[in-house]
């Protein structure tokens, strides 16, 4: 049993108000100090560190010898050092659950401003353009849509298109045996050769970095619109962008960018890549600022979740 002065958590993040009332009234006392990692103090008397976007290192983990786990109010863990916290009995989770509904959700509204042109005439509109012929859409009814990562997100994506009269199919290489009335799970092979629609949520690691690259694109029989709610490097922008003039992608949506700070919180804009000025003045593209997990509801549910996953830590 764990003394209580020990029941101490470090949150060095901007988190729901609700997680400090929950911990605090299951014993816990909650510190909030996001500057507290930029120092050589010892965080030897947290059992547990909260976190949402900042790094926690190897470094970092070595100064706090009684922690438990390491929490994130999101979906990627990339930004702990899981391994070496898991050799050192410390569990790391995320809380993706929380924010299932909202990337989902959001993945169709990227789908449906691509294929319905509605930010190109939204554009037009509010300069006195009134060009209907231009911006007719093109619908997702009879289009088969391919979801690459069939966890949380991407099983919350098929649920929420599942009445738009598309067919879903999905590949996932470590999931096996998901077919049910949203999806039909299939073989990758599979969706290169039926895919309209690709849908990318898997996380980053060293087998999916920059999985969607030229070679990749070119095994697709059809033309293609692309979707990513997952991580930016999961695409090699600079292949994207061939792929968009030569209209193997037909367009794309993306909320996330591969020139993204590692804490996702601005772009890296001091030197402007080409690539990513080219997806900047594209009509094909719609982008969002790694917003998709990001809603009022699921800003409290992300720390409803944490709560539930600390309290299992210590029964």
């Amino acid at each position: 049993m764990l003394m209580p002065e020990l029941k101490k958590i470090l949150v060095i993040d901007d988190i729901h108000p609700i997680l400090k009332e929950e911990l605090e009234l299951a014993g816990f006392q909650y510190d909030y100090n996001p500057e507290f990692l930029n120092a050589d103090t010892s965080l030897d008397a947290y059992v547990g560190i909260v976190v949402r976007s900042k790094k926690i290192t190897r470094e970092i983990i070595r100064r706090a010898k009684n922690l438990k786990f390491i929490g994130r109010a999101g979906a990627g863990l990339e930004n702990i050092d899981i391994a070496f916290a898991e050799e050192n009995g410390i569990q790391c989770f995320n809380s993706s659950e929380g924010s299932r509904d909202a990337v989902g959700e959001h993945t169709v509204s990227l789908l449906l401003a691509v294929m319905n042109k509605i930010v190109k005439a939204d554009a037009e509109v509010r300069k006195g353009l009134w060009l209907r012929e231009a911006n007719w859409g093109t619908e997702i009814k009879s289009k088969t849509i391919g979801i690459i990562g069939y966890g949380k997100m991407g099983s919350a994506f098929a649920e929420k298109i599942s009445g738009f009269g598309a067919k879903v199919i999905a590949y996932d290489k470590y999931k096996f045996a998901y077919s049910d009335q949203f999806v039909q799970e299939a073989k990758m092979e599979q969706l290169f050769e039926a895919c309209d629609i690709l849908s990318l949520h898997v996380p980053l690691t060293d087998e999916t970095h920059y999985l969607v690259n030229h070679e990749y694109l070119k095994k697709f029989r059809k033309k293609i619109v692309l979707l990513n709610t997952s991580r930016g490097k999961v695409v090699h922008t600079p292949n994207l962008v061939k792929a968009l003039e030569s209209g193997k992608v037909m367009g794309a949506g993306l909320d996330v960018l591969e020139y993204e700070k590692p804490a996702f919180e601005q772009l890296e804009v001091e030197n402007l890549p080409k690539a990513l000025s080219y997806l900047f003045k594209s009509e094909k593209v719609v982008l969002s600022p790694h917003v998709a997990g990001w809603t009022n509801e699921s800003y409290q549910k992300l720390a409803e979740v944490l709560v539930g996953k600390i309290k299992a830590v210590f029964n």
